[in-house]
């Protein structure tokens, strides 16, 4: 989304958060990367990126429906 100073301000499926760049050769705006506590650590492809966001909203769904479940008797 835009990138200041070595920082990134990214949207991960709708949500923004910041990221260090330190690690990543040439970041330019409109790539994807990897991000693990608060370090972009390597670009990747779009195919690659979309499929860890499907994979992640999958887990995420899975998650609320075992809360959800969790609740009823």
């Amino acid at each position: 989304m835009e990138i200041n100073n070595g920082m990134a301000l990214l949207d991960v499926d709708g949500v923004q958060r910041e990221a260090s760049l330190i690690f990543v050769e040439d970041p330019q705006v409109g790539e994807y990367v990897i991000v693990h506590a608060g370090f972009a650590l390597h670009k990747i492809d779009e195919e690659s990126a979309m499929e860890t966001i499907n994979i992640l909203r999958e887990a995420a769904a899975a998650a609320t429906a075992a809360e959800s479940s969790d609740g009823e008797s």
